[in-house]
């Protein structure tokens, strides 16, 4: 069964190395998984300002595993001219998305300029990623210690944007409650990805409140172990058309035309 894996990260983590952190280490990892394609943010985006840049290597790294690799460029709306670096995205690079660290660049969901960006992100079509949470926050460096992205704000947002489409990955850990997942599903296009899901029974349980259609599969490689998703859906004992709308299904439908964004 072929996946999409909307949550993937190239690059060195600033903190570590990690089991996948070359480029065609992931892909042959991605490959061996029979990853259909993968949506790919840069871990230089946490801590680089020069987002053009960023966004600039992302997209020629991704470009040398055409189609597996989809990237999922970086926009710090705090940054001067962040609106043209909105429009590279989309039209230079011709990338689906934006993957956003509001924690890493030091702004939260209420703040007016997250707001325009949003608005700017719909007119586009552009598919909007809110990392709300990298790492444990026991596991932080001491020196660097990044709370987690408080989402809470995010649907009295969406309901004033039209054909927004916003996917909270982490999101299963930080809006977790059953009241939560519904005022997000209820505003508007809002998705979860599973990489953070825990506990024994974990994708069953959350879709006795979330709708089947929001949850995609997301691994969040190569921070964690890519094995770590796939029994997740494993243990889930999911019917066949269930598996597949986690795989890939709910995640094609968001992509511009519902398939591979074309360069």
């Amino acid at each position: 069964m072929m996946t999409i894996d909307v949550n993937v990260h190239l690059g060195r983590w600033p903190f570590r190395r990690l089991r996948g952190d070359d480029t065609a280490a992931l892909a042959a990892a991605l490959r061996k998984h029979e990853i259909e394609q993968a949506w790919t943010g840069s871990f230089e985006a946490l801590l680089h300002r020069d987002v053009r840049g960023v966004n600039d290597r992302l997209a020629e790294e991704c470009q040398r595993h055409k189609n597996l690799l989809i990237p999922f460029g970086t926009v710090n709306p705090l940054l001067p001219d962040w609106e043209e670096d909105v429009r590279r995205c989309r039209s230079v690079h011709g990338m689906p998305g934006l993957r956003l660290y509001p924690n890493y660049h030091g702004y939260r969901l209420d703040h007016p300029d997250f707001a325009a960006l949003l608005r700017l992100a719909a007119r586009h079509e552009l598919i909007v990623q809110i990392a709300l949470k990298m790492e444990d926050e026991r596991t932080q460096h001491p020196l660097l210690r990044v709370a987690p992205v408080d989402p809470a704000p995010l649907p009295g947002l969406l309901q004033d944007i039209k054909n927004g489409k916003v996917v909270l990955l982490g999101g299963l850990s930080a809006a977790a409650g059953a009241e939560a997942l519904r005022k997000f599903t209820s505003a508007g296009q809002v998705y979860f990805d599973i990489a953070t899901l825990e506990g024994a029974a974990g994708i069953a349980t959350v879709l006795q409140t979330l709708p089947i259609e929001r949850l995609l599969f997301g691994t969040h490689y190569p921070f964690f172990y890519y094995e770590a998703a796939l029994l997740k859906l494993r243990e889930a004992a999911l019917r066949p058309e269930q598996e597949r709308a986690i795989r890939s299904q709910n995640a094609r439908r968001l992509l511009p035309g519902g398939s591979t964004p074309q360069r």
